[in-house]
């Protein structure tokens, strides 16, 4: 994974403010990634003491891993795709209920430089949030290419792992 130095200053932040939030709430976090491959863990992971309140991620790239580990089911990946807000909030529900944690970040997206389409451009990512037994989902669209695209990705799933933790 990333080390600590090789994180944009912002998310090395973001990963800081995570830990000190979560080891004061006493609450558990965990991922389930799908457009950036780890890079959301990575992060985490590249703080200290991390491990005081990280359970785990999983990487779930091809739809087999989103329905077998996540319990996405096949009706939504059949109606809506990967890249939607039932998909991003079945993640976060079943990487809370797998890895056994409070909170969990889940994202889904096309990070490029192909794999768009009108409807779903490159830079379209969900996110879904599990926060205690309520889930929230919502859409951005990153400029940029593929690896700016994930860092902003990963800056966005940090921002809502600590706007949760801060209420």
């Amino acid at each position: 994974m990333a080390s600590f130095e090789a994180i944009s200053r912002e998310n090395r932040r973001l990963a800081c403010e995570l830990k000190e939030l979560a080891l004061a709430a006493g609450v558990t976090v965990g991922t389930a990634e799908s457009c950036t491959g780890g890079l959301i863990a990575g992060a985490i992971t590249a703080v200290p003491g991390s491990s005081g309140y990280f359970y785990g991620g999983i990487v779930s790239y091809h739809n087999s891993v989103k329905t077998a580990l996540l319990q996405v089911s096949a009706e939504v990946l059949d109606r809506e795709g990967a890249v939607s807000a039932a998909c991003a909030g079945a993640m976060a529900c079943g990487a809370a209920r797998r890895l056994g944690v409070d909170l969990a970040v889940a994202v889904t997206g096309i990070a490029g430089p192909d794999g768009g389409s009108a409807q779903k451009p490159v830079g379209t990512v969900w996110f879904g949030l599990y926060d205690r037994g309520e889930t929230a989902c919502e859409m951005k669209n990153f400029p940029g290419s593929r690896s700016e695209v994930r860092a902003q990705t990963v800056r966005r799933a940090l921002e809502l792992l600590c706007a949760a933790l801060r209420g």
